[in-house]
């Protein structure tokens, strides 16, 4: 499997303030990665760091051959990363559509040169019937749970290499978070498309993920597939504090 991300002795934060030290990590083609750890120990610093919306004081980020850590927000979305922030970040003063049209981008070519099927605002209506429903409906219209679709389908119609989700789950009615579950696991293990995933809860995205990182206190305290960790709730249990079921 080629190599899609590598993370080297990653160091970042906010301002002066160092909360990422020496991350190291990789990810593969058509990979998932769930990125688990208490709160406060630099799950979305490192996703946002990805994504080029903090202060990095050292290390590398490569996505493929081409070096991200010297780029801006903006030409990492254009090399290929998708995000989806904790505030989701929708334009509110927009429709459905219009959200989506805004920023689409047209398709890449898959692993190997492999033309992939592009992602459409058709698409993302495809995979979430209430946006079709809610399509000429603003962004301050919608509800938590349709926003969040939203949120996914923009980073989707970006036609990224790698999918950020940071908490995507948090706050949604159960009904919702399965709905979104459903369309996630289609997105990574159908599709093939590669992304890191943060959740508060653990066993929903460890049975679609391929592999896990633990963080604590800004380093990485444990990696391994996916299955091996969902396996173990001891080990969960003392790596999370609680191995908590959805």
């Amino acid at each position: 499997m080629a190599e899609l991300l590598k993370v080297e002795n990653l160091r970042a934060g906010y301002g002066e303030a160092v909360v990422l030290n020496d991350i190291s990590l990789s990810l593969g083609e058509g990979e998932t990665l769930a990125l688990l750890g208490r709160n406060g120990t630099g799950k979305t610093t490192l996703m946002d760091t990805l994504a080029g919306a903090t202060r990095q004081h050292g290390g590398q980020i490569f996505l493929g051959s081409q070096p991200l850590h010297t780029l801006p927000s903006h030409e990492r979305a254009a090399a290929g990363i998708g995000w989806v922030p904790q505030e989701r970040n929708i334009f509110k003063s927009l429709t459905v559509h219009e959200n989506l049209t805004a920023v689409q981008r047209p398709g890449r070519k898959g692993p190997g040169g492999r033309e992939s099927r592009a992602w459409t605002p058709e698409r993302v209506y495809e995979m979430f019937p209430r946006l079709a429903e809610r399509k000429t409906n603003l962004g301050t219209q919608l509800s938590g749970g349709e926003q969040q679709m939203l949120a996914v389908g923009r980073a989707l119609v970006l036609n990224p290499r790698l999918l950020l989700l940071d908490e995507p789950l948090e706050g949604l009615a159960p009904i919702i978070v399965e709905e979104l579950l459903r369309a996630i696991a289609r997105i990574t293990r159908e599709e093939g498309l590669s992304a890191i995933i943060v959740e508060q809860h653990p066993q929903a995205i460890l049975r679609i993920s391929h592999r896990a990182v633990v963080l604590d206190h800004g380093n990485v305290v444990h990696a391994s597939a996916a299955a091996t960790l969902q396996q173990d709730p001891e080990l969960l249990d003392r790596l999370l504090g609680v191995a908590r079921k959805l």
